[in-house]
This record gives structure tokens, C-alpha cells and sequence, in this order.
């Protein structure tokens, strides 16, 4: 059976349409011909054996192994096109528009695979969710129409609705797999009462739901089944987040039984919006991104029990390969696009992929190699595909302009090999890969992590300015109207050597360990000077005329104002007088680091102290993990001879 199924993806560009062999060669299909015109779309049957696309005025089907043209149906106008799960029907969706007799444009139309008869067609508005979900043996389908389920049998689209059921509020259903399908029906939370979920026993929606949950703070929800459809996990979003922590809504997530038997919210340890989750192929387990940045990845059992913790890292994406064997967690979208992939039996990390851009990943059919794509309108350069084994070298790339949509082939899983005990090795780049390397140009290098200033280089990073992940603070997040306050000024004043800071201060602000408030502490002026404002320059210029002219009486002014008492106490606060040369300007010394007045001697061991600090932080990066730049290695090395030069150095001094 597995010679049937051939590895092979599919793009399409904005001047191309093209199917390409997958490993070992990844060439393109020979005698499939693209289009003359951009297609729109394109689409595989989930068993692999159908590929279709859209053109402005026709849809043309091809048998995806060997890409042989079965049937051409002049449709013009088609937007969305889908086949059912065994690939014997294909489902077109076109804009509405209004009709000159002012009947209603039956946008939504169902056609036979294989003679390309017109089976029905209905009216449907939205492109979400625009297609009838099938059965998995395609013996029913189902449609949301205005709050009601209404449920088809393909093999008689003639006989119309066959069964139907009306839900209040309901804005979202979802068929689940499986020899016995359910239905899961979302109605929102509307005018105080609560959101709901409810699922029904397709064959008995006459019946009083299996399983149903109430809760709020749910205005939409994304529903996924695992594959057996017993279980189903429903993640609940709000349009607007009233505690105003997160700018996407708050989310939850519960776990439902078809049965009826479990129901519960799965518990997350750390604050923060869900940002994925996926259910493992075995249907017994799933995982769960999740928390503010950097983000945490759990693996969670059907009965919501942890079973494993992959830690706080910056992702937002969780993915297992179809084999269950392998999970992917990455971080796409606006972070880095690194890649970590995990092997489900041990835990243990296999390989770390860097694939920034990208805007689109998913495993191949066989669970060996990983596709990552960059595509516009997401962005709109290096544009193409890079396909990965999973043990992390680089198997093929393909570069274009503007591609607009990429996937691979489905393939049955009992068509592919097995994972054996150990992980498979890589097999050798396609030329691709070389070429690629031959015609890129070198990228320069560019110092890893955060810009610092010259005067905080060489030090240790403060643990504030840290990821959670790099040993730094945990996240405290604001209620969203105010940033938390600072300790210190950013504009510190410069005492004169020898000078203490004023009112026990430390030089910044006004000395009481709170932000400077609107005011700048002069040294040697009083420490309790009126606000600047247009008053107190008017009465302050007063004062100043008044001085001229009687004398004393501005010195005896002056004096009051030195012997100002405290709001709240009764003991007037004494100001020293310090004398300040203001024609020279005065700048902060750091006590120990005078360099005139340190030897040459002492001045080379302060350089050498130097460069072992810098070893030091350069092995703890080594320890985290992080990768080191050739220099910084030949920096380490070094580290013996500068300890030996600093012995010497010394014993002389």
C-alpha cells in the first residue's frame, strides 16, 4: 500500500501554481503543467488521492499520484474549494451577490468528484466556516443555519433535511470523528445569561444533550475533538479582557466527555492567555501553551492531570507529528521563530531549529520532516519553504516571490513506516540546500542578546532586566492604567567630591527614596525651595529687589527661609553651606577607579580582573545553553595565562 502514496507538497504564488516529489530529490511532478493565470486556491482530499485548484473561471481536478487531469468544471468566481473525507464530493464557495430576479445567490455548491454533477447548492454568507461537515464515512452531513443544526444524508442531497435541531444563540457547531459522531453546538454568552456548550449524539439530536457546560467571559470559542471523538476541548475567548491585562480577551479551556461521564476547566498554573493546544494523536493526552512571555508548555492527560513540564520559553505554538512520537513547540508570529522539538518517549530534546518568519509549519505525513514556510501577506519577502528532518539538519529549500499558500500531501497513516526504537538519522541535503548556500550572501554577525551601553558592557546583567526563563524576576503584571512606579531618577545629580547628598539622600531625586517630584535639588541651596511656577518667580523677583534696596533685610529674608520647619514636625532643618566653584564643572569620581592615580602595575591587574569577570559571564552562557561566537571561545580559552599573568603580577606588587 505505501507505494501508492509518494511524498509530495504543493504551492501556489503569485505567478505559480506547482506539485513537487518530496525526499529524497524534491524535483517537481513531471508533466504537470501550472496554470496561465493565478489560481486562488488549492486543495487535497484527506485521503491523498485528489488534488484540486481554482482559476477565475474554472476548477480543474487531478489525481494527485502522477498529477493525471481527471475533470475540468466551468465554475467561474470560486473563492474557497474543499473535498469530502473520502474525496467523493467537492464543495465550492463564491462571494454573494445579488441577483437581477432577486432570488438568493446559492453561493455554496456541492458537486460529484468523479462526473462533476451539480448536487445542491445553498445560500451561505459567511467564508467562516463555509463548508458542511462530513462524517468520516460520509454517510451525513451537517450545516448551522440561523440556530439550527440541520442534518443531510450526501448519498440523498435530493431528499433535503433529514433531521434538524434549533439552539438558541448557537454560533458554532463542530462534527467530531469517529465511528460514533457527536456534535458539539457553542452558544455565546448574550445579555447577562451564560455562554454554553452542549453535545448532542448525531443519530438522537432529539434527545437531551450528552454532556453540557455552562460558564461566562465567552463571546467566541475554537473547538477541537481528538481523533477517536470521545473528548473535546473547547477554548473560550472574550472580545475585551475587564481586567485590562491582556489586549486579546481573556481565555479559558474545559475539557468535555461525548459521553457524558468527565467535564471539568483545565487548571493553568501561570496568568497569562492560552496561545495553543493540541490533542496527541493517541487521544489520551494533549498539550497546552500558555501564560504571559516567556510562555509554559504542558502535557496534560484525559483526565487533566500534568504529565510533564517543558518549562517557561518564549513560544506560542505546540504541535505533535502524526505518529505521536515527536512534539514540536515553537515560537512564531512576532518572536523568534526557534523551534524545540521533543521526544514524546524519553522527554528529552532532540534538536533546536532557528526558522524565523515563519508563518506557516506542519509535519509531514510521515512524521520525519517538518515544513516551515514564509507566505504573504504575512510577509511579503524571502518568500518560500524549507523542509527540516526532525533530527534538525536542513533537507531542501525553495524560494519565490509572493507565495501565497503551501501543503503537503495527506497520507493515510497506515501507509507510512513506523518510528522504530531509536529516531530515524538524516538523510543527505537535496542540492537545493547546497546551491542556496553557494549563491547566499554572508550574513553579518551580529552580537547576541540586548543593546547595552559602553559603561554597562563587560558587567553581569541584572536579574530585572532578565526573561523569567534567564533566571530574571517573575512576571508582575499591572492592572493596565499605570506602569509601576521607579525607585530612582533617571537624572541623578552630581554631588562634588566629598559632599553627603542632602536630607540623607543618595544623589537621586529628592533624597527620600521616592521619584523627584517636579523639582531639581541644587547643592547648597535649601532643600525645601518653593516649586518653580510663575507665582514664585514673581515673589522670588520681589524678594531679589527688595534685597538691593534695604540690604540687611534681604539677608534676614534669606535666613527665614533657611530655618523653614517640616510639614509635620516641629524641628527646623539645619542646610550646611557648601561651597561650589560653579565655573568648573564637576563630574562624579567612582572611589577605586581614579586612574591617575593607580601604577602601571595596578592598572594592569584592574584589566586583567577585567577579563576573567568577562569569562566568567561567558561561561555562564555556555551553561544556559546559548550559543558562543568563535571570538568569545578564543576568549575563554585564554583564561590560564591571563590567571598566570595575574599571579605574577601580583607577588611583584
Amino acid at each position: 500500500m505505501a507505494s501508492q502514496y509518494t511524498q509530495q507538497y504543493a504551492f501556489r504564488a503569485q505567478k505559480s501554481l506547482g506539485l513537487v516529489n518530496g525526499s529524497p530529490n524534491y524535483v517537481p511532478i513531471e508533466g504537470f503543467v501550472g496554470p496561465e493565470v493565478p489560481a486562488r486556491t488549492f486543495h487535497y482530499s484527506a485521503d491523498g488521492r485528489l488534488f484540486a485548484y481554482a482559476l477565475p473561471t474554472v476548477v480543474r481536478i487531478f489525481q494527485a499520484e502522477g498529477a493525471q487531469p481527471l475533470l475540468e468544471l466551468p465554475i467561474p468566481n470560486v473563492v474557497e474549494i474543499r473535498f469530502s473525507p473520502r474525496g467523493t464530493y467537492l464543495s465550492t464557495w463564491e462571494r454573494p451577490v445579488k441577483l437581477e430576479d432577486g432570488k438568493q445567490h446559492k453561493n455554496l455548491r456541492i458537486f460529484s468528484a468523479s462526473t462533476g454533477e451539480e448536487l445542491v447548492a445553498f445560500s451561505q454568507k459567511s467564508q467562516e466556516g463555509w463548508d458542511v461537515q462530513y462524517t468520516i464515512s460520509e454517510s451525513h452531513a451537517v450545516r448551522l443555519v440561523s440556530g439550527e443544526i440541520q442534518v443531510y444524508r450526501p448519498a440523498e442531497w435530493s431528499k433535503g433535511i433529514v433531521d434538524k435541531l434549533k439552539v438558541e444563540g448557537a454560533t458554532m457547531v463542530s462534527l467530531s470523528p469517529g465511528l460514533n459522531p457527536s456534535v458539539a453546538i457553542f452558544v455565546a454568552e448574550k445579555k447577562g445569561a451564560p455562554a454554553a456548550i452542549k453535545i448532542y449524539a448525531l443519530l438522537s439530536l432529539a434527545g437531551t444533550p450528552t454532556c453540557q457546560k455552562s460558564f461566562y467571559k465567552a463571546d467566541r470559542a475554537q473547538i477541537k475533538w481528538n481523533t477517536l471523538g470521545t473528548q473535546v476541548l473547547v477554548m473560550t475567548q472574550t472580545e475585551v479582557d475587564n481586567t485590562n491585562k491582556s489586549y486579546y480577551g481573556e481565555t479559558g479551556l474545559y475539557l468535555l466527555s461525548a459521553a457524558g461521564n468527565f467535564d471539568c476547566r483545565v487548571t493553568l498554573d501561570k496568568e497569562g492567555p492560552i496561545h495553543d493546544f493540541a490533542w496527541a494523536p493517541n487521544s489520551k493526552e494533549f498539550g497546552v501553551v500558555y501564560g504571559y512571555m516567556p510562555a509554559k508548555s504542558v502535557i496534560f492527560d484525559q483526565r487533566v492531570r500534568a504529565l510533564h513540564d517543558f518549562g517557561a520559553h518564549p513560544h506560542n505554538t505546540i504541535s505533535f507529528n502524526p505518529q505521536g512520537r515527536l512534539v514540536l513547540i515553537a515560537g512564531f508570529g512576532n518572536l523568534a521563530g526557534k523551534i524545540d522539538i521533543f521526544d514524546r518517549r524519553t522527554l528529552r530534546q532532540v534538536c533546536t531549529i532557528d526558522a524565523p518568519n515563519t508563518s506557516y509549519c506542519e509535519w509531514s505525513p510521515d512524521g520525519r520532516s517538518l515544513l516551515t514556510a514564509t507566505l504573504s501577506p504575512r510577509l511579503r519577502v524571502d518568500n518560500g519553504i524549507k523542509i527540516w528532518h526532525c533530527t534538525g539538519p536542513l533537507l531542501h529549500i525553495q524560494l519565490g516571490e509572493e507565495w501565497y499558500q503551501v501543503a503537503w500531501r495527506p497520507t493515510p497513516i497506515d501507509a507510512v513506516p513506523q518510528f522504530g526504537q531509536h529516531l530515524p538519522s538524516a538523510p543527505a541535503p537535496a542540492a537545493s540546500v547546497r546551491d542556496h548556500a553557494d549563491i547566499a550572501k554572508p550574513t553579518p554577525t551580529k552580537p547576541a542578546g540586548a543593546y547595552r551601553p559602553p559603561g554597562a558592557r563587560g558587567l553581569a546583567t541584572p536579574s530585572i532586566y532578565k526573561r523569567e526563563d534567564e533566571g530574571g524576576a517573575a512576571r508582575v503584571p499591572t492592572n493596565g492604567i499605570s506602569t509601576p512606579p521607579r525607585l530612582y531618577n533617571r537624572s541623578p545629580h552630581h554631588l562634588p567630591p566629598g559632599a553627603a547628598p542632602t536630607n540623607g539622600g543618595n544623589g537621586y531625586g529628592n533624597g527620600n527614596g521616592h521619584p523627584h517630584q517636579g523639582r531639581r535639588q541644587v547643592p547648597g541651596a535649601p532643600s525645601n525651595a518653593e516649586s518653580p511656577g510663575p507665582e514664585s518667580e514673581k515673589k522670588g523677583g520681589a524678594r531679589k529687589r527688595k534685597g538691593k534696596k534695604d540690604g540687611a533685610g534681604g539677608e534676614e529674608g534669606d535666613s527665614r527661609h533657611h530655618s523653614r520647619q517640616v510639614s509635620g514636625t516641629s524641628t527646623p532643618v539645619v542646610q550646611q553651606e557648601v561651597t561650589v566653584d560653579v565655573g568648573t564643572p564637576v563630574s562624579p569620581v567612582t572611589p577605586g577607579l581614579d586612574s591617575s592615580t593607580l601604577d602601571p602595575t595596578a592598572k594592569k591587574i584592574r584589566n586583567l580582573n577585567k577579563k576573567l569577570k568577562a569569562i566568567d559571564e561567558l561561561k555562564e552562557k555556555a551553561k544556559r545553553g546559548e550559543r558562543l561566537e568563535a571570538t568569545q571561545l578564543r576568549k575563554m580559552e585564554g583564561e590560564a595565562e591571563i590567571r598566570a599573568e595575574l599571579a605574577v603580577l601580583e607577588a611583584s606588587s
